[in-house]
């Protein structure tokens, strides 16, 4: 049940509340607009830049922008909800949805406006989903308890991994139809008012409402130069040129941001980012390899241009080869649950790390004949699914029992800001990697590794095995941070009755 310091001053129906099925409905339908809806630009990036007369560079761009916007201001967003409401928040969230939602549906216009509109359409999705994500997480922490509370994290997780699981083949299939692409962002409006109508049963809950407290705007401006200064020097640095000092001078700005904003942090009486939350270890933990199983989402645009590119499949045809994604992402949420609950978080964590790492390496294989790579990638893709599906709940569930009451919202937006910053620079970073190979048609190891098939579409195909190689790192640490960071003793249940 949940304590008075959990729910809105004088809010008397709050204290007697448990969550119930329609009000997780509402909270699911929020989250599924960012990671199923924003999401499907991971496999239609390429048709929106051709139909809007939008550079390759920029939709670069506007892909990783949602996920970027959304990890820079999630833990603000977390901590507002602590203050002046969670329920509140969320439904402030999903209206920012609406909003970026249409204008990326009604983008038009030429390059110029079409550019603008696409931009800070994706601008405010990501700003949806930080407001939505944290609020959420800790409405789940505060109403739902014990068991209860297990089931609806893995409900909270269908809704966040399983529509990124989804994402490709619905945005392939909608793109594909007479309905086109501008769809998908139009029945994503409608999910975000389905989503507050749901909601609106929710007793408030703000637990620091009436405490004095100062927005940290030097953390909010110096994160947003650090993160927007890298996602440019990643995505643009080849287009600049490496030897260019504009390339350099960007990264510079960087590394000083960065230094401003640790040092910041540490001064500050109510800072952005609570240090102190990473004195917690099994937080610790959940959260470093949190942000780089999400940043491993790099596999699916770089492993899905690599077909369209070299093997000449549509968005649509590509799109269905990530079925086993989806399925087995669904159906094995629970399973992680359950594997939670009889060998606690940190051994599933690792077997599901384990088994996206062997994913990983089997997309690498794009030397091989296209139907043997379809087949690889069948398999890899269910493979991606069932991994992520063993680490999601134990990971979350981990995260949100670790953490104080009166902290829930803003270390909710910690963890969640992992989920979008590694997702941002996990699509990013490899997508970067991939552009530059396959336009200016190097090869590294096309004279030592034989290439089965066509010799005319190395380039790209070689660009894929690199840009995979890319996350096969960040699952490599992953893995590394799980190990070595966790403590042995989370190998026990852990205790979410309080």
């Amino acid at each position: 049940m949940a304590t008075k310091s959990s729910v809105a001053p004088g809010n008397e129906r709050a204290t007697n509340y448990v969550g119930d099925n329609k009000a997780l409905l509402g909270i699911v339908l929020g989250v599924v607009t960012f990671w199923l809806f924003a999401q499907t630009t991971l496999n239609i990036g390429p048709v929106m830049g051709a139909d809007l007369g939008v550079d390759i560079s920029v939709t670069t761009i506007a892909i990783s922008l949602s996920a970027l916007f959304s990890g820079m201001f999630i833990v603000v967003a977390g901590g507002l909800a602590d203050k002046i409401g969670r329920v509140r928040i969320a439904t402030i969230g999903n209206v920012l949805g609406i909003v970026g939602s249409l204008l990326i549906a009604l983008a038009f216009g030429g390059a110029g406006t079409a550019t603008a509109m696409l931009l800070v359409g994706r601008a405010l999705q990501g700003l949806s989903a930080a407001f939505i994500m944290p609020s959420t997480m800790a409405l789940l922490k505060t109403y739902w308890h014990g068991a209860d509370r297990q089931r609806a994290v893995s409900m909270w997780s269908i809704g966040s991994w399983g529509g990124s699981g989804l994402a490709a083949i619905f945005g392939g299939l909608m793109a594909g139809t007479a309905l086109g692409w501008r769809s998908i962002f139009i029945i994503s409006a409608v999910v975000s008012l389905l989503s507050i109508l749901l909601m609106r049963g929710i007793p408030e809950s703000a637990p620091s409402a009436g405490r004095a407290s100062r927005t940290d705007w030097g953390g909010i401006i110096s994160l947003a130069v650090t993160v927007l200064s890298l996602l440019v020097f990643i995505t643009q640095g080849s287009n600049i040129g490496w030897t260019n000092p504009i390339t350099w001078a960007i990264l510079a700005v960087f590394f000083i941001a960065l230094a401003a904003f640790i040092v910041v942090e540490r001064r500050v009486d109510d800072p952005l980012v609570d240090f102190s939350l990473f004195a917690i270890p099994q937080f610790t933990g959940a959260t470093i390899s949190n942000l780089l199983l999400n940043a491993t989402a790099g596999l699916i645009p770089v492993s899905l241009w690599v077909l369209q590119g070299a093997g000449g499949m549509s968005a649509q045809t590509s799109g269905y080869l990530t079925l086993g994604y989806a399925v087995f992402i669904i159906a094995f949420i629970r399973v992680g649950e359950k594997l939670l609950q009889r060998f606690g978080a940190k051994k599933p964590m690792i077997w599901g790390t384990l088994i996206v790492i062997v994913a990983v390496l089997l997309l690498m294989g794009t030397n091989t004949l296209v139907e043997t790579y379809v087949v690889l990638a069948i398999i890899a893709y269910s493979l991606f699914g069932l991994g992520l599906a063993f680490y999601a709940t134990p990971s979350t569930d981990m995260a949100l029992s670790a953490l104080p009451e009166e902290k829930a919202g803003s270390g909710s937006g910690i963890y969640k800001m992992a989920s979008s910053i590694g997702s941002a620079f996990g699509v990013a970073i490899p997508a970067a990697i991939f552009n530059a190979m396959s336009v200016s048609g190097s090869q590294v190891v096309g004279e030592v590794m034989r290439w089965s098939g066509r010799q005319d579409n190395l380039a790209v195909r070689e660009a894929g095995m690199f840009g995979l190689a890319a996350v096969l790192i960040m699952a490599l640490i992953a893995l590394a941070s799980i190990i070595f960071l966790i403590p042995n003793d989370s190998k026990k249940k852990v205790d979410t009755s309080a």
